[in-house]
């Protein structure tokens, strides 16, 4: 028996940051969609924990995998003296901030639920994800939340779902990094605390997009200055309706009206800039 489970980008169409707290934490606002693309994790039993990573960016990671933390947290919360032999199926840039690792982490505590019949609810999962990352506890359920607090507070919301462009230029980027620079730059600022945001319509989230932005774009291009080129290749073409940046980078998404126009923005991209990391998608 085996378990597969998909691990889907996660998209933060806003970020705001507020200044670091006490604990070094920073408190954060943001709304975080999920793309219908990304890396695949299995699990089977074993006799002991491993992992065997394959794909095109299976290279790009280094250190112990939060895959592995992932399977060890599980079971010594439940318990568990069995194993499991697990792949990973690495699809997504690294060190892009579109959650990968996390995403990743977050499928494997699925997949292991299921191979060892724990049956533990996804607020569980949730719950116990927290020591893995600020950005595991969204990727269990992996649908559209307003997230707040240190990424801890989750509130599920009702959005559209729109065509995207995703663009990387397959350089990594460090979180730390940026929220470094971010600091240094003392760009911390107070922000209103808002309940999650209402959109019935692709409209109305491209206006609270435009409104909010990406309070990490400006540390991330300071550190990449590629991502201009990205910003105005996106920006520039007449396709896209909003474009900015997920996360702490280095990746930017652009907004486009239908799954046609994202595809042929897509090969677009691809045939001039073919170093780039393109993909079309649809954020849900």
């Amino acid at each position: 028996m085996s378990v597969r489970v998909f691990a889907p980008a996660k998209i933060n169409l806003t970020l705001e940051v507020g200044a670091p707290r006490a604990d070094g934490y920073h408190p954060l606002q943001s709304l975080v969609m999920f793309a219908d693309v990304g890396d695949w994790v299995e699990a089977r039993p074993a006799e002991d924990v491993s992992l065997d990573v394959s794909g095109p960016f299976a290279a790009n990671l280094e250190g112990e995998n939060l895959i592995v933390r992932a399977a060890r947290v599980l079971a010594a919360h439940a318990g568990v003296t069995s194993a499991a032999a697990l792949t990973l199926e690495k699809n997504l840039p690294v060190a892009a901030g579109i959650g990968g690792g996390s995403s990743d982490a977050a499928a494997a505590l699925k997949a292991l639920n299921r191979l060892w019949a724990l049956n533990l609810e996804p607020s569980e999962l949730r719950a116990l994800s927290r020591e893995l990352g600020a950005d595991v506890p969204v990727c269990i359920d992996a649908r559209a939340a307003w997230m707040s607090g240190i990424g801890d507070n989750l509130a599920a919301i009702e959005t559209p779902s729109v065509a995207a462009v995703l663009v990387n230029a397959v350089q990594p980027l460090s979180t730390g990094a940026v929220f470094r620079r971010f600091d240094e730059m003392a760009l911390g600022r107070g922000f209103a605390e808002r309940p999650p945001p209402t959109m019935a319509s692709a409209t109305e989230m491209v206006a609270f997009a435009r409104a909010r932005g990406n309070d990490l774009a400006k540390p991330a291009r300071a550190l990449m200055p590629e991502l201009d080129a990205m910003e105005h290749a996106l920006k520039s073409d007449a396709r896209v309706i909003y474009a900015g940046l997920s996360g702490s980078g280095a990746t930017m998404f652009a907004l486009v009206g239908s799954n046609a126009g994202a595809k042929a923005l897509a090969s677009d991209l691809v045939a001039t800039r073919p170093h780039w990391w393109v993909r079309a998608t649809t954020l849900a």
